[in-house]
């Protein structure tokens, strides 16, 4: 039996944020991180294409909470104690540069996620947190005043402990012995799959501004969209796809989409196109791609709208007119399934956030039980959003259980 004051199940972004920030809070006590694979920091390791997106330069919470489909109102007491700008001043204090890119991401200076994972693990050896590799958890038994985590090799006994395993179905199940309700878990942030002719062949082409419907419902997003080999991608897609994780999942991923390509409305659009029917009138339809769309993109929607390649301006009749209206700002495309966006996996689903005490990240079925990061029914959208609520839910659910 190895005894412990705090035991951490899951040594990812959560788990070594948590482990760290106990042990430097409170050295006296002695802190034990349980990771199941051979090394921790996995998805660390391969977030934002291996530089890290390690949080978004977003720093009003209220602005902030809007882009977690799932915890936007759970989050907005945590993030008045610790957000952007903690996060910031933290890593800089311990020698990691962030910097902003036009897009808000946050990355460290260095490019490399490499440079997050060497300062978690420097933090962790100089404050003395042990990490135990190749420990799967089997059982989590609450005693009087302790708890017991049975591994497939060992046994530990700890008085607090701290779930930081993301999205585990095995954890979720064991959580479930000890009476935590568990929302379905289903994929989030995903890109379409879509087989249309109008954008076969164009893959790579962005439309930089766009607005996304799910036909027959609530659910809309906006902003660029990207054109790929088998569909569709890009913050317009993935937005959308988080936000109706759970109304797309009961579709089985089968339904239809309206895409507005340039923002504007059917009628707007077709006195903008009666207009350039006289500006253009000698020019062919085809070879004059109009409201800032990518030319390869535009001359597919042209010829969707039964336009030919030699039509003039001069030459569109009233239905080419309102048929081209139509593909610019109401193309309805079928979609098919689903891809996993990149590695960056991301679920909606987990442990009940009602379950939980959002000032402390503890369980208020179990006292000194404690949650950080994906483990609860908590996701975000792509740009630094899910590292962001892994620190801030970390960072206090470490302030209390050092103090305590």
């Amino acid at each position: 039996m190895k005894e412990q004051d705090v035991i951490i199940i899951g040594g990812g972004a959560a788990g070594f944020f948590a482990a760290i920030n106990i042990a430097m809070q409170n050295p006296d006590l002695q802190v034990t991180i349980l990771e199941k694979g051979k090394e921790g920091l996995q998805k660390v390791k391969i977030s934002g294409g291996g530089r890290c997106n390690v949080t978004h330069a977003e720093f009003i919470p209220q602005e902030l909470v809007q882009n977690y489909p799932r915890g936007e109102k759970e989050l907005r007491g945590p993030f008045h104690q610790f957000m952007t700008g903690d996060t910031i001043e933290w890593f800089e204090n311990n020698g990691v540069a962030l910097k902003i890119e036009e897009d808000g991401r946050m990355f460290p200076e260095s490019n490399s996620s490499q440079t997050i994972i060497d300062c978690f693990l420097g933090l962790a050896k100089k404050h003395k947190v042990h990490v135990a590799y190749s420990q799967t958890v089997k059982s989590i038994i609450p005693q009087e005043n302790s708890w017991l985590i049975k591994t497939q090799s060992d046994e530990f006994q700890a008085k607090k402990l701290l779930v930081a395993t993301g999205s585990s179905p095995k954890m979720w199940k064991l959580l479930e012995t000890l009476s935590h309700a568990i929302i379905p878990p289903v994929p989030s942030l995903f890109t379409f799959d879509i087989k249309d002719k109008r954008i076969q062949g164009i893959p790579g082409v962005v439309a930089q501004h766009v607005e996304v419907k799910v036909v027959d419902s609530d659910l809309y997003s906006e902003g660029p969209l990207l054109i790929t080999h088998v569909g569709m991608s890009a913050p317009a897609i993935l937005k959308l796809s988080a936000f109706g994780a759970v109304e797309l999942a009961k579709r089985n991923y089968k339904f239809s989409i309206a895409i507005n390509f340039i923002k504007r409305s059917f009628q707007d659009c077709i006195e903008a196109l009666k207009q350039l029917k006289f500006d253009l009138a000698k020019k062919t339809v085809l070879k004059t791609a109009q409201f800032d769309l990518p030319k390869r993109l535009w001359q597919q929607l042209v010829l969707a709208a039964s336009i030919s390649a030699e039509t003039r301006w001069a030459d569109l009749n009233k239905g080419q007119l309102e048929a081209l209206a139509k593909q610019l700002t109401e193309a309805i495309f079928k979609v098919d399934g689903k891809s996993t966006f990149k590695d960056e996996f991301v679920t909606a689903g987990g442990v009940d956030l009602r379950e939980i005490n959002f000032k402390t990240f503890q369980s208020k079925l179990h006292e000194n039980l404690y949650f950080a990061g994906e483990v609860l029914n908590i996701d975000a959208i792509t740009g630094g959003f899910n590292f962001q609520n892994a620190w801030t839910g970390a960072y206090i659910a470490a302030q209390h259980i050092s103090k305590s």
